[in-house]
């Protein structure tokens, strides 16, 4: 069987990406497809020198650095792969992936991480960030979004077997294509992060300082804790807003490597987590360090924290219910009166449930099944054709 991935950009390895390196894990032999391909040095080590076919984006002006404007030729761009020749075909897509054409003999499953947000219901948040709510750029960009959004339905019809990353992507599946998907967590490689329940006195926060991350809010919180010590890892537009706020108690650590990253995760006595994610990969890196979570309880970190609508004896952590300084207060002040509860070993066994292998195995099995379903299928519509052949001879 041959198979093709198709993913919507290599310019980062991040979780989508360690999803298509699980993908590539169980099919070695697969070729590759996306938009663009500007990865470097050991983050490309995952691909392992498989063949890769990038779009006509690859080679426009300022690519490189402004992919992202090139949103409108998306559509067009994703279209032009000739796939004909592939039994299979895996898009792995939170933007125009799943867009790719296949034919009826062939099947196509895609691993949905998110429609595209900033044209559907995240578009307004989208558009107030981007300052592209007035005037004649605004004008231009909902029109656009408008388009995208119509590609964007039409094409969901093309996808035999959509796959969510969390229970979270699914209801937004369905509200957006009115499909059913299957929820498959994505891959955690948590055998990197070791367990350790010997804590030390601070808070750690880590991700990239963007505003849907809502790091701001962390560290204005933390600024009503001054004997409480915050560490803030990461870097990104909204350093110079953070540092405007940060307190003495709060330091920021800026961009820190891997293993800085997983010794800090280590040694922290509770990671804050404030964006809504669709899933949130750091919360679960985090617990395989035997660290308690204390997360917005919206979206992924429902699924993926064990916090105060579950049982004392199972907590990883807990939640705040609104992004504001206020919840956020209130949620550490409880974990500092309950934290003896919360058991660094059961952080630690919950994360191990979303592991690389655990991934690999549903995946297989859900593709094994599909493919099962495709040939009954199949089957049951030749036979009538061939008795009908039979009487006519």
């Amino acid at each position: 069987m041959k198979v093709a991935i198709v993913h919507d950009w290599l310019t980062t390895y991040t979780g989508a990406e360690k999803v298509v390196e699980q993908i590539l894990k169980i099919y070695p032999q697969a070729d590759l497809f996306t938009l663009v391909d500007f990865l470097k040095g050991d983050d490309r080590t995952f691909l392992k020198g498989i063949k890769i076919t990038t779009s006509f984006i690859q080679k426009m002006p300022f690519s490189k650095k402004k992919y992202r404007n090139y949103l409108p030729l998306m559509p067009l761009a994703i279209e032009q792969f000739d796939l004909s020749e592939y039994d299979l075909v895996i898009s792995s897509s939170h933007a125009v992936a799943k867009g790719v054409i296949t034919g009826p003999d062939q099947i196509h499953i895609s691993y949905i991480h998110t429609p595209i947000r900033y044209a559907w219901d995240l578009q307004h948040q989208y558009l107030k960030e981007s300052r592209l709510n007035k005037g004649i750029k605004s004008y231009i960009t909902r029109t656009i979004l408008h388009y995208i959004r119509l590609w964007d339905f039409r094409t969901s019809a093309g996808v035999d077997i959509m796959l969510s990353n969390s229970n979270f992507i699914k209801k937004r599946i369905k509200k957006i294509y009115n499909r059913e998907a299957i929820t498959v967590y994505p891959p955690v490689d948590v055998s990197l992060f070791e367990y350790q329940d010997d804590k030390q006195d601070y808070y750690l926060t880590a991700s990239r300082l963007v505003p849907y991350k809502k790091v701001d809010l962390i560290v204005e919180a933390f600024s009503k804790f001054p004997n409480k010590t915050l560490y803030v890892i990461g870097d990104g537009p909204d350093m110079e807003k953070i540092k405007a706020i940060q307190s003495t108690n709060v330091r920021l650590l800026g961009y820190q490597s891997s293993e800085n990253l997983k010794k800090f995760m280590q040694n922290a006595k509770a990671f804050i987590f404030a964006a809504e994610e669709d899933f949130g990969i750091t919360p679960l890196e985090a617990q395989a360090c035997g660290t308690p979570v204390i997360a917005y309880g919206k979206g992924g970190a429902l699924e993926t924290v064990k916090g105060d609508i579950h049982t004392e004896d199972e907590l990883t952590g807990l939640f705040f219910y609104e992004q504001t300084v206020d919840s956020l207060i209130a949620a550490v002040e409880k974990f500092e009166l309950i934290q003896n509860k919360i058991l660094a070993i059961n952080c630690r066994n919950h994360a191990l449930k979303f592991s690389n292998e655990r991934f690999c195995e549903e995946f297989s099995q859900l593709i094994e099944q599909s493919i099962l379903d495709k040939s009954i299928k199949t089957d049951k519509k030749e036979k009538p054709t061939e008795n009908k052949l039979e009487l006519f001879i």
